[in-house]
């Protein structure tokens, strides 16, 4: 039997055995999930904002008005961001505002879909090119929201084991803050 510890919370282990687990153990894990949890949430948004101009410049493009330029996009981006008050989803707050760092496999995946200077300049792409940058960013959100809710479930688990022990008496509860 391996003494390691578990530390990917997508791996069954993670949350495999969790009343046996000693109470500093289960936090650790609870933390390593909200952490991971986070970074997924934060992804998701990034991913959101390319997102969002690239469905304005369809929008654009099927009401058939002039293109403008980087200046018009800059000045259109309150509007085009601030549209999607409320992104499909749980809806859950992250426990953090933003992770301590984010995977650059991640990041680096986001940027192999759309450079910056595509999004300044979307008006100049093909259709061809804005449809094939939207499925891939629609595949990609759907990854990161799938692999988020799963994370949101281990941190479940291991929060209602957590709750379970502080309502039995098997735990004091932690100091807000710890």
């Amino acid at each position: 039997m391996s003494t390691q510890p578990v530390t990917d919370p997508l791996d069954p282990a993670f949350v495999h055995g969790l009343d046996q687990l000693t109470l500093d153990e289960l936090r650790r894990r609870r933390d390593v999930a909200n952490e991971r949890e986070t970074q997924y949430s934060y992804v998701r948004r990034m991913v959101q904002g390319p997102l969002d101009i690239l469905d304005a410049e369809v929008a654009r493009r099927t009401a058939g008005q002039p293109s403008g330029d980087v200046s018009d996009l800059v000045e259109r981006l309150p509007s085009i961001l601030g549209d999607q008050i409320h992104a499909p989803g749980l809806g859950r707050l992250p426990a953090f505002l933003a992770p301590g760092a984010v995977d650059d496999a991640l990041t680096r995946r986001l940027d192999a879909i759309v450079t910056t200077d595509e999004l300044a300049d979307l008006a100049s792409l093909d259709d061809a090119r804005v449809a094939a940058i939207g499925a891939a960013l629609r595949d990609f959100e759907r990854e990161v929201s799938d692999t988020r809710r799963s994370l949101q479930e281990v941190v479940d688990q291991v929060k209602g084991e957590l709750i379970r022990r502080y309502r039995d008496g098997e735990a004091p509860p932690e100091a807000p803050g710890t």
